[in-house]
């Protein structure tokens, strides 16, 4: 699995940006719903004063023009309709003392609005209507509305409110999630420096390792931090030191010993040869363990780097009950201790497994195969140790073996593969570049 891919419970957890993007579109929605319903109640009370006062000075102004006209209209008689198209929206009747239409707009109802004279404003079922006297003989001049009309200027009114409110709503959640995002930006550069953060590089647990804070609000994020790889720093610090020691005491007497049981082996009699090689084995792969100890200490520090002779190297290491044939001629740029370390728990991997030999070959740019002839493993067990070497997960997976193989690359730069075969078990131990 990749360092890429989000464990399951990063991929539940809320994103902070989606949270605030949701929360400001429920604002937009809800502050456009309020200021709607703000508008309506005051459309409601204002537009509806506006067109009151409209209807009473068209109702005055209609009057007027009745009263001097030097015609007027006879009693009884009902106006005549007009030739145009009548608007739906308007409408005025003349009504006389006795509650009789004396006159009416073609849109008006054949029936007074009030039987006796109504001066002023009042509301039918359908229509607002302003009462106008027109003079002492009791005749009342009444001009109306259509209820349907002042709902649809209100409508209108409360409408456009609405959009212009949306409008500016939309505006101002596009620029904060523009200026979120802007804002959030110094918390994913952290994130991702953190992803690329090697804590074996040189002084990557000093404080300071990963930069200034952007915001204030990083700040305690970076103290926190900064105590933690300190604290790191000193615990890693006391491990390397105890390890090295250790190593270093037990790396003579180990090899004191296995020179002794090669003396023994050599002088004791034949019944007891076998059980002198099962001790010298042990030896051997004890000295495999110390090697190792060494190797991953000595992997976090500046390496010693030197021109190796593959052959020879093999050749000092602790024997191996199996065969080991180097290239002619393969020298290597590399750190010594640390590749006769990788070596030797690569080899004594393949003797427990089951392998006779082991093949060593260069492989370009610099870098060497070990294929040995052993049961090797599936494709599906191969791609799960590849995939814990690159991800530095080795625990529960690889053996020490392969984990300090991987150290020992990245330590020269370089990378460990498990090459695909038909036989065996092979390994690529690159060293980086020359």
């Amino acid at each position: 699995m990749s360092d890429d891919v989000p464990s399951p419970a990063a991929a539940e957890a809320p994103s902070i940006r989606a949270r605030l993007a949701n929360a400001l579109a429920a604002w937009v929605i809800a502050w456009g719903l309020a200021v709607g319903a703000a508008v309506w109640l005051a459309a409601t009370s204002e537009v509806d004063e506006l067109l009151d006062e409209a209807l009473q000075t068209s109702g005055e102004l209609l009057a007027g023009l009745m009263r001097s006209s030097e015609r007027g209209l006879p009693a009884g008689e009902v106006a005549a309709p007009d030739t145009g198209t009548p608007t739906g929206h308007f409408a005025w009747q003349v009504v006389a003392a006795d509650g009789r239409v004396a006159a009416r707009s073609p849109r008006a109802p054949a029936t007074a609005w009030r039987d006796t004279p109504s001066p002023g404003l009042f509301d039918t079922a359908q229509w607002r209507v302003n009462g106008v006297p027109l003079g002492a003989g009791g005749d009342t001049l009444y001009v109306a509305q259509s209820r349907t009309e002042r709902r649809e200027a209100r409508a209108e009114v409360a409408q456009g409110v609405v959009l212009a409110a949306f409008a500016v709503g939309l505006l101002g959640h596009a620029w904060l999630r523009a200026r979120v995002k802007v804002e959030l930006r110094p918390l994913q550069s952290l994130s991702e420096r953190l992803q690329a953060w090697d804590v074996d590089a040189p002084g990557a647990l000093q404080p300071g390792a990963l930069g200034t804070p952007e915001r204030q609000e990083l700040v305690p994020v970076h103290r926190a931090m900064t105590a933690a790889t300190q604290q790191l720093a000193v615990r890693l610090a006391n491990e390397q030191a105890f390890t090295a020691h250790a190593a270093h005491s037990l790396r003579t007497p180990l090899a004191g010993i296995d020179a002794q049981l090669a003396v023994a082996l050599r002088d004791c009699p034949a019944p007891w040869r076998e059980r002198v090689q099962q001790a010298r084995d042990a030896a051997a792969r004890l000295q495999g363990v110390v090697a190792a100890l060494l190797g991953l200490f000595r992997s976090a520090q500046k390496l010693q780097l030197a021109d190796v002779d593959l052959a020879d190297l093999v050749h000092r290491l602790p024997a191996a009950r199996l065969r080991v044939s180097v290239a002619p001629g393969l020298r290597l740029r590399a750190d010594p201790d640390l590749l006769a370390a990788a070596l030797l728990n690569l080899i004594d991997n393949a003797q427990r497994h089951g392998a006779g030999a082991v093949a060593i070959e260069a492989r370009a740019p610099r870098g060497l195969v070990l294929h040995d002839d052993g049961p090797g493993v599936s494709a599906p067990r191969r791609a799960l140790l590849q995939a814990a070497i690159d991800g530095q997960r080795y625990e529960g997976v690889t053996g020490l073996g392969l984990m300090l193989a991987d150290r020992v690359a990245r330590a020269h730069g370089g990378s460990l593969r498990l090459l695909e075969v038909a036989r065996g078990f092979a390994v690529e131990l690159q060293l980086g570049a020359a």
